[in-house]
This record gives structure tokens, sequence and C-alpha cells, in this order.
């Protein structure tokens, strides 16, 4: 099994519990295909560096994913059709990170200033 991870970048109009909702359709996704998700990060609604599909904000998921190497196209696949995900993005990498990611740490940064 290969390790991913995997951002799914899903439209602005959505509200946080119908993200939610997506990121564990996704996660059901990725059991369905032999997989597991070993942990989920939400980003939140960040502004997009163009419009993409007239959308100017967009969130942010992040997966951390164990799966066959096989089975990543069938994922892409199913995110290509899913119409609220405006982009996407599967990278391969030797192992998974234990610790927050820079996106995460930098809203915790900023909460812990204020």
């Amino acid at each position: 099994m290969a390790y991913y991870e995997s951002v799914l970048v899903f439209r602005q109009d959505l509200t946080e519990s119908q993200v939610k909702e997506k990121a564990a359709k996704f996660t059901e996704i990725i059991k369905e295909l032999g997989g597991a998700v070993k942990s989920t990060e939400f980003w939140g609604l960040k502004n997009l560096a163009y419009i993409i599909r007239k959308n100017r904000k967009a969130h942010y998921v992040m997966l951390n994913i164990e799966l066959p190497g096989s089975a990543i196209v069938e994922l892409e696949r199913r995110s290509r059709i899913d119409e609220d995900v405006i982009r996407f993005l599967n990278i391969r990498v030797e192992e998974l990170s234990t610790t927050q990611s820079i996106m995460m740490k930098k809203t915790t940064d900023t909460e812990e200033a204020e």
C-alpha cells in the first residue's frame, strides 16, 4: 500500500457541515477501494489565487490516506465527477506525517496571537 496526501477543494457556497459530510463521503470511498484514512484536516474557507468556476473562495480538506496505487485512479475519477469538488491534488509520500500540517499550524499560531 502506498501513502498519499490528498487535498480536496470544495465550492464556497457549501456550509461547514456539508463539507464535513463530503469529507466523510470520500473517506467511505477510500475504504470501499481498500484503503484507510489515517487523519483528516479541515483547513477552512480560504481565498483562491484566481477564480475557479465562478468561485473566489473555497473550503480545503486534507486527507492522509493509505491506498493501493491502482485505486488512486478511481479516487481521482470520482473526485472529477463530484460537482462540489472544484480541484483536487493527490501526492504520494514516503510516510505520513504524524504532526499537524503547516496550514493548521498557521491557524493555531494566529489564534494564540489574539
